[in-house]
């Protein structure tokens, strides 16, 4: 094997670990802001995506659970947890009673609000490294890898 393609391969080797490494600290702060709040890390993903889902009628249930690639009987027993904090509310939809769809209280968006400057001073500390360019190239890069792995995990189903 060549030098570059060894380097190559140590990057690939590499790549996994450094992945799993930056989704612990991801989960330690999802963590750290749940608790602001007195709710799981999970909870606190779920306001997250409702937040960037609902575009002001609510967002459903397998919409939620797609963004947080969980289970949607996950996503229904945490949001019945939130409704009962007053955190979410949660409807049948006007179009199809089958279909709940959630949206977040004004409570949770003071609370949000409140924290706000925290985040952005955070992401500024983490991001500190990128411009806006760059970020959007790294999204970018992260997201043709994220298709690219679900073509593969698809691809191993059927080989193996």
């Amino acid at each position: 094997m060549n030098e570059s393609a060894e380097n190559n391969w140590y990057g690939i080797r590499r790549f996994p670990w450094e992945i799993a490494s930056i989704s612990v600290h991801l989960e330690q702060l999802s963590h750290f802001w749940a608790k602001t709040l007195g709710i799981s890390g999970s909870q606190w993903r779920m306001i997250l995506a409702l937040a960037d889902l609902d575009q002001g009628e609510g967002a459903a249930v397998n919409a939620v659970s797609k963004r947080l690639h969980v289970d949607p009987s996950f996503v229904t027993t945490q949001s019945k947890l939130l409704e009962k904090k007053g955190f979410i509310r949660r409807q049948a939809s006007s179009e199809d009673a089958r279909v709940v769809k959630m949206s977040l209280t004004d409570k949770t968006y003071k609370h949000l609000a409140s924290l706000a400057s925290q985040q952005e001073s955070l992401n500024e500390f983490i991001f500190a490294e990128f411009s806006a360019g760059e970020m959007d190239e790294l999204n970018g890069k992260l997201a043709s890898l994220k298709k690219r792995l679900e073509k593969a995990c698809l691809k191993v189903a059927v080989d193996f």
